[in-house]
């Protein structure tokens, strides 16, 4: 018994250290502790009723994008500007943010190696055999190793889809240009058509009075003033509904730019149709649109990605044929026996080769393939589609640009006849109302050139009128890859 006493006060002396060893790994891990983050809804209606694109952190934020300096604070608030907006203020772009960094994360963890462990065992005999001691303790590491470059793989597949989540932010801005685009030139179409129709309902009143006047005298029937009324009556309901519609179109644009709606009510907004239509139509070329659209779309560069993680996945599954080893240096104490031992372990993946999950992965990525084709089919027609609309919208603004202009030396005749006193001033305001029809068609065919050629970038996802590299990212996707400061909102 005398002998197995230093024994024993050496195995105890030995997990003594391994335990304190253990308990001081624990403790300077760092663990961290869970903190509730609960949202409170006041606090963030507070948050989104105040922002501004006064502020100083957004004047910052286009001076950090190339926006000048001299411009700011803006006087007019054009297409430019309220991108930025919608790109600063837009919650979608948080979101979209977010997910890029927890993909960013996910590259981090897939560089992890695997943490070797540690483990120990206790046994105590009846000593029925007479061993030098009956006591038994073991100590022992396993140090996972990683073959056929599984880590390098993981690290790769996590970049691609890194990637595709960071192209996924600009996408949503275009998304957000795009609306905003829409919204604005929604916007002051209306107000044109308003300023139309006020002329209209001006003359449809003066010929009311008018014909009141002669059939007051004798030279008018009841039906003329009625007929002059009802047009008077109709041209009032369409003004008053343009009227009612400018409120709704100046909360979609609100919605837009993620701002509030009295925010957008207060904020001068730029109408530079005509210098935009000079500017776009010049350089709406057939061919630059079908190779801008094929080289600079984001979803076409975010299906590539996609593809390389699922090739990725599937040199991950090749590689998953060849077994991970494991080392496995032990000390074992048994029984009075000090021995020294090291192992070497492995799973038998050689018996199936990993082949369902290979045939698994092969299948995403012909997937991965044939939605690309998909998405390419899709572009080229698109292309095709939206050269035609613009064609067709040229045509009809030429056509109605003619007309209008025939329309206007016709009514100047008609005011030179009026001046001698050949005709009377109700078929000079008629002259007037016909011009008023053909000035309306000239202005929804002008607009609805602008929304084509708006088409034309949404497809292509870059600006008409630039002349940035094709290989290059876009100036949307310059900004919407730096996420702003926004402490003060």
């Amino acid at each position: 018994m005398t002998r197995c006493c230093p024994l024993i006060l050496n195995s105890i002396q030995i997990l003594r250290v391994f335990f304190l060893f253990a308990s001081v790994v624990l403790t300077g891990c760092g663990f961290q502790s869970y903190a509730a983050k609960p949202l409170d809804v006041n606090q963030i209606s507070q948050k989104i009723s105040h922002k501004t694109p006064h502020s100083d952190e957004f004047k910052q934020y286009l001076i950090n994008n190339g926006y000048p300096a001299a411009l700011i604070p803006i006087k007019q608030w054009g297409l430019t500007e309220l991108s930025y907006c919608a790109i600063f203020f837009h919650p979608s772009l948080d979101v979209a943010r977010t997910q890029w960094r927890a993909a960013q994360l996910a590259e981090s963890t897939a560089a992890i190696r695997p943490s070797p462990s540690i483990g120990t065992n206790l046994g105590k005999s009846n000593n029925a055999n007479d061993d030098i001691s009956p006591y038994l303790f073991g100590l022992s590491i396993d140090i996972p190793i990683e073959t056929a470059g599984k880590r390098d793989i993981r690290i790769a597949r996590a970049t691609h889809l890194s990637q595709a989540a960071k192209l996924e932010i600009a996408q949503t801005a275009w998304a957000l240009r795009e609306q905003v685009a829409s919204a604005l030139t929604n916007y002051h179409s209306n107000l044109a058509q308003i300023e139309l129709l006020k002329k209209e309902v001006a003359h449809r009143d003066a010929l009311v009075a008018m014909y009141l006047k002669r059939a007051t005298l004798g030279v008018a029937s009841s039906l003329e003033v009625s007929n002059a009324r009802l047009q008077s009556h109709s041209a009032h309901n369409e003004l008053n509904a343009k009227v009612h519609n400018t409120h709704v179109l100046l909360a979609q644009l609100a919605s837009s730019t993620g701002l509030p709606l009295h925010v957008i009510q207060d904020m001068p907004l730029a109408d530079h149709m005509d210098s935009e239509l000079v500017a776009k139509n010049l350089n709406a070329d057939n061919l630059a649109v079908q190779s801008d659209a094929l080289l600079n779309r984001l979803d076409i560069r975010i299906a590539l990605e996609r593809y390389a993680s699922a090739e990725a996945k599937l040199k991950q599954e090749i590689a998953g044929q060849y077994p991970d080893l494991s080392i496995n240096p032990a000390y074992t104490y048994e029984f009075g026996n000090k021995v020294w031992s090291l192992g070497i372990s492995g799973l038998l993946t050689l018996l199936h080769k990993n082949k369902l999950a290979i045939a698994e992965a092969t299948q995403l990525r012909e997937v991965e393939a044939a939605q690309f084709e998909v998405l390419q089919n899709k572009i080229i027609s698109d292309t095709a589609s939206v050269i035609a609309e613009l064609e067709k919208a040229k045509q009809v603004l030429s056509q109605q640009t003619a007309l209008y202009q025939r329309q206007q030396g016709q009514t100047a005749k008609m005011q030179s006849r009026f001046n001698a006193g050949e005709i009377d001033r109700i078929e000079l305001t008629m002259a007037n109302l016909e011009e008023l029809s053909f000035e309306k068609s000239l202005l929804l065919a002008k607009f609805q050139l602008l929304s084509v050629l708006q088409n034309i970038e949404t497809l292509t996802q870059k600006p008409l009128g630039t002349h940035a590299d094709k290989s290059d990212t876009t100036i949307i996707d310059k900004l919407t890859l730096q996420a702003p400061s926004k402490e003060s909102l």
